[in-house]
């Protein structure tokens, strides 16, 4: 076994970083930690940070998606390599660990509506569906299961704590290395879920976690940051999608806004909207995917303007404080990871309809069905949405795409 990390450090910066005002309180007294191991640096640290806040930590690890592989190092964050990795960190720091198999949860939640989705023209999040479906429920519920007081995950966002006996919600806020701040796949969380959950590296930038695993020694604080969708890994989406759904490789036209064929395409399982590079059509201007037409197999292509959105509608709408807006509201859209922000007005539908629609103050970002739509106000997330309908300025009118 490997021996613990030390449960203290004597170097002034790396005691800074362990301050509460940068990890939060040293509240973890009598206290039990679940902390999600997905096997890589930043859930490694959330472990060792929880265990500096006094918690009694353990470690589980969700077996989410068995590679194809026989060594699993095409998904390098998924499979036995991982869990591995997981498992040494717990040893190192000296709590235990435990793995879960929901590898059929994940199946059904996640993987097999990013095949549908993409399959319909649409642009899904996995990471988002992931984290509603699987992380927030299933392993909230196991860890409340074993009697712990909270759980907690590598997140790079932060909760500022309400006080539910005044009726003062939680808060969700970006984190503040904009750089990794993962507040927009994290919009679904309920407040009894806020109240339950801690994102112990929201005040650190990417650096300084990777500064604390070097300075305890812990055995991932080298390991490579995955940047693909895990249970893809370093192959293409397109090619995970057309091996379990074949029809999608199907070549087709890719016309114009106007309707004018200029080109044709390989499957519209390669594209998706607001695509520039990659579409083999030689034009003067640049051009963009604007929308893509599963029923008549075809891409259609247009310029930055045309393919920009003016309005949308979202669906499966909730906001982050439980309450539905009695009238409309002012917001910043993002419809992207990590995209830039759009100013615009938001229409609540009636309650308990779950939807509404978004008026971009001016030049609308480009967007996709599917999407997630994610509203903020500076620092805060205020409640988010999947994209149903998206409706594109045009010189000639406004065309509409769901």
């Amino acid at each position: 076994m490997i021996a613990p990390a030390p449960a203290t450090t004597t170097n002034p910066e790396i005691a800074a970083l362990l301050a509460p005002e940068r990890i939060g309180p040293r509240d973890g007294a009598g206290k039990t930690c679940v902390v999600a191991m997905s096997g890589g640096v930043d859930s490694a640290v959330t472990a060792l940070v929880m265990r500096e806040r006094g918690y009694r930590v353990i470690g589980i690890n969700l077996r989410l998606f068995s590679p194809d592989d026989p060594d699993h190092r095409a998904n390098p964050c998924c499979g036995i390599p991982a869990m591995d990795d997981a498992r040494m960190t717990c040893a190192r720091i000296g709590v235990p660990f435990y793995a879960i198999n929901m590898e059929g949860e994940f199946r059904e939640a996640v993987v097999q509506r990013f095949v549908d989705e993409y399959a319909a023209g649409r642009t899904p999040n996995p990471c988002l569906e992931c984290n509603r479906h699987v992380k927030f429920l299933h392993l909230v519920e196991r860890a409340k299961m074993i009697g712990a007081d909270c759980l907690a995950t590598g997140h790079y966002a932060r909760v500022e704590r309400g006080d539910p006996a005044t009726g003062t919600p939680h808060r969700l806020l970006r984190a503040v290395d904009p750089r990794k701040d993962q507040s927009y796949v994290l919009y679904t969380l309920t407040q009894e879920q806020l109240g339950f959950i801690h994102f112990p590296l929201g005040g650190l930038h990417k650096s300084e976690t990777r500064a604390l695993a070097r300075a305890f020694d812990l055995p991932v604080a080298e390991k490579a940051e995955s940047q693909e969708i895990c249970f893809v890994g370093n192959r293409s989406y397109a090619d995970f999608v057309a091996a379990r759904r074949p029809d999608v490789t199907r070549p087709g036209e890719v016309v114009d806004a106007a309707g004018q064929t200029i080109g044709a395409h390989q499957g519209l399982v390669n594209h998706t909207v607001g695509q520039r590079r990659g579409l083999g059509i030689a034009a003067t201007k640049p051009l963009y995917v604007i929308r893509l037409e599963p029923a008549q197999n075809r891409l259609v292509v247009g310029s930055r303007a045309e393919a920009a959105a003016r309005e949308l509608v979202a669906d499966r709408v909730s906001f982050v404080s439980g309450l539905w807006p009695a009238a409309p509201l002012t917001a910043e859209a993002m419809v992207r990871y990590r995209g830039a922000l759009a100013p615009a007005m938001v229409e609540p539908g009636p309650a308990g309809s779950g939807t509404v629609r978004v008026v971009f103050a001016g030049e609308g970002p480009i967007a996709s069905p599917g999407q997630a739509l994610v509203l903020y106000r500076g620092d805060e997330v205020l409640g988010g949405g999947t994209i149903a309908e998206v409706e594109q300025s045009r010189s000639r009118g406004v065309e509409k795409q769901s």
